[in-house]
């Protein structure tokens, strides 16, 4: 027998991490096979800005089978820009030609090691994603976040401002690519200042569901100890302090709420701050990690361009997204599945 019950409509957080972001392809993709959800809002960095983007495009112009295979096309279309001299027997690991040219970045600017500007990523996301058709009428509510270069301020652009550039903002990591220059003020990669930004689901969207997936590790297994790998650690937590102690503030306000005497309904109708306190006391956490799919994986993989090493992720990343729907999909819309005080605390 058919369900008549509608769909549950959650709001997805989807974290940058470059290559690692053909895992949330994945995820994005048992999603959508599964009719009894829907989306309301998307917030995106880096790589997750991509996958909001792609997501959005395609249900726009295919439904669901649409986003399916925007996203399909945009992660093999970024394997395909790898030049052949560039491959890597290893797919998880960057080709040593392609090692020695981020090793240059230390001693030479964006500008001096590709002065004339070329930039695959642009290619594919230009020609495959409609940006005005997004601006008129994206169907779901897209936050993308980038950093003001000379602020260290987070910037989210909204559905009425998509571009080309606003996801090239997104991801844009300054010791390899340009800085993008939108209205006069200079982007870098989002992940700085929110990866993801969570707040705007909570004030900007209706769905009380959030479903966070993770692709940084929220714990290491060990401490780093060559220079090498401090400074990619460095890099790690820097990515993700803000959106800890994002979630901090969001496990700590439901605690706080909690702990208080429960206003009757009349009264939160009237007052602003109750219901403001009310819709916190409401928000229904859930995440997927890939922790143990990413964890063990070399910090060069996130810039791993691989056909191989994407499908690989994208097939962990179903995976991991059908066991979490098996085990949890009865609770959207009724319970979280996240403990945030555990967990952030």
């Amino acid at each position: 027998m058919t369900s008549t019950a509608l769909p549950s409509r959650i709001n997805l957080a989807l974290q940058g991490g470059g290559a690692h972001g053909a895992f949330t392809w994945g995820v994005l993709d048992a999603l959508l096979e599964d009719e009894s959800i829907d989306f309301d809002g998307v917030s995106g960095t880096s790589a997750g800005a991509m996958n909001a983007a792609c997501l959005a495009h395609g249900l726009l112009h295919g439904g669901r089978d649409g986003a399916r295979r925007a996203l399909a096309d945009f992660w093999l279309a970024m394997a395909d820009t790898m030049p052949a001299q560039f491959g890597s027997a290893q797919a998880s690991s960057m080709a040593p030609a392609l090692k020695m040219m981020l090793q240059w970045t230390d001693h030479l600017s964006p500008e001096q090691l590709n002065p004339f500007d070329l930039n695959p990523l642009r290619d594919v996301i230009e020609r495959q994603i409609d940006f005005a058709g997004l601006r008129a009428a994206s169907p779901v509510k897209l936050f993308i976040a980038a950093t003001q270069a000379n602020s260290g301020k987070l910037r989210l652009f909204q559905n009425h401002e998509l571009s080309a550039d606003t996801l090239l903002a997104s991801a844009c990591l300054p010791t390899i690519h340009r800085t993008i220059e939108i209205d006069g003020e200079p982007y870098w990669d989002g992940g700085y200042s929110a990866n993801p930004a969570v707040f705007p689901l909570v004030y900007q969207c209706q769905s009380a569901d959030i479903l966070l997936i993770l692709l940084s590790p929220l714990r290491f297994s060990e401490t780093p100890a060559s220079a090498k790998e401090i400074r990619e650690r460095l890099r790690e937590l820097a990515f993700n302090a803000t959106f800890l102690r994002e979630m901090r503030m969001f496990a700590h306000l439901r605690e706080q709420i909690a702990s208080q005497q429960p206003l009757p309904d009349w009264l939160l109708d009237r007052l602003p701050v109750a219901r403001l306190e009310r819709r916190f006391a409401r928000l229904r956490f859930h995440a997927i990690s890939a922790d143990s799919v990413l964890g063990e994986l070399p910090a060069d993989s996130k810039l791993a361009v691989n056909r191989v090493f994407f499908e690989k992720l994208r097939d962990q990343g179903r995976a991991h997204a059908g066991r979490w729907l098996a085990e949890h999909r009865q609770a959207l819309g009724r319970r979280p599945t996240l403990d945030l005080g555990a967990l952030f605390y």
